[in-house]
Formats: structure tokens, C-alpha cells, sequence
């Protein structure tokens, strides 16, 4: 059943809202107060659809778990290990936007809420995917894609992987590439 339009209009509105807070300053100065009149609603209202800033924060960043999983899924036939999806490529273009919100929503090593959400989302679309193939150990292969994957992203984030966009991008399509290859018993 689709959700009522109102609702999400109204989360829209909120999660519009936070970034727009998180784009002059990080999540942890950001009040429910600034949000609920940047938004145009009733604080009440915020509370009816999220118990915390985290939450919306989470909610607002989840675009970014659903364009990591399909710009990884974004090509069909066998992987040019020297040629990324352009989809893989556009995802880390745009991350800078909001880079300050998604470090703090995604720790170090794949951590924290938005890892968490990443990391079990990316888990089951490989494993779906590798299922479907009739690949050996979806369990195992999807796992570690998705830990690879979302600890890279965050590393790089963070910093501590230094690379351009397209730069890093390549890499970790050959590593997930090369996760897929892995003769399993």
C-alpha cells in the first residue's frame, strides 16, 4: 500500500530541512527547534515521524545506501575490472555535497547508523544477486562485499584513503571484482 502523499511531504520537508542545517554546521548542532521551522511544521509533527535527529538523519542519508547498491549493481555481463559502472563513478562525484553529514553517520571501517544500513542493504541485493547466478557461498561473497564496500567508502570519507572520485571508484570495483572471482571450495 502506498504511503499518504501528506506523510511524505512532510518528511520530505524535514529531511530537506537537516541537510540544509547539516550543509553550515555538523548534526550534533542541529536542533529539532531550527529544523522544525526550516521545515514550515510543528515540532509534535517531527516527533510523529522520527524519535530523534539521528533517525532523520539516517532517513535523509538512506538515498545514498539506495545509489551505492544500484550504481554497484549497474552493469549486466562480465565486469570490466579497468572500467567502473559511470553509475559507481556519479555516486562518489556527489558525495562531497554532504560529506560532513554522511562522516558522521558513517564511521571509520563502515560503522555506525548509515554503515549499518548500508552494509545490509549492500549484503542483500549481492546475495540475491549471487543466489540468482547460482554463484557459490551468496552468504559468505555478499558479506564481504558489503563490509569491504562500506569500510572503504567510509575510509575514504574520512580521509584516510586519499583518491579522487573516479580514482576510487576504480579501485573498489577491482576489489569487489576480485571478491567476486575468489575460488571458494
Amino acid at each position: 500500500m502506498p504511503e499518504d502523499p501528506r506523510t511524505e511531504r512532510t518528511r520530505a520537508k524535514l529531511r530537506q530541512a537537516l541537510l540544509e542545517e547539516c550543509a553550515s554546521g555538523p548534526l550534533d548542532k542541529a536542533s529539532v527547534t531550527a529544523l522544525v521551522r526550516r521545515a514550515g511544521v510543528g515540532r509534535a509533527t517531527f516527533y510523529v515521524h522520527y524519535a530523534d535527529l539521528e533517525a532523520l538523519a539516517v532517513d535523509a542519508c538512506a538515498e545514498i545506501v539506495r545509489e551505492a547498491v544500484d550504481a554497484l549493481h549497474a552493469w549486466r555481463g562480465v565486469p570490466d575490472p579497468e572500467n567502473p559502472p559511470p553509475a559507481l563513478v556519479d555516486f562518489f562525484d556527489r558525495l562531497p555535497r554532504h560529506a560532513g553529514l554522511y562522516r558522521e553517520l558513517l564511521r571509520p571501517g563502515g560503522g555506525g547508523p548509515l554503515g549499518r544500513v548500508l552494509h545490509r542493504d549492500l549484503r542483500a541485493r549481492s546475495r540475491t544477486e549471487r543466489t540468482l547466478a547460482g554463484a557459490p557461498e551468496p552468504e559468505l561473497v555478499a558479506s564481504a562485499v558489503a563490509a569491504a564496500f562500506a569500510g572503504v567508502l567510509a575510509d575514504w570519507l574520512h580521509g584516510i584513503i586519499e583518491a579522487a572520485p573516479a580514482e576510487i571508484a576504480g579501485r573498489i570495483w577491482r576489489l569487489l571484482i576480485g571478491l567476486h572471482r575468489t575460488p571458494l571450495p
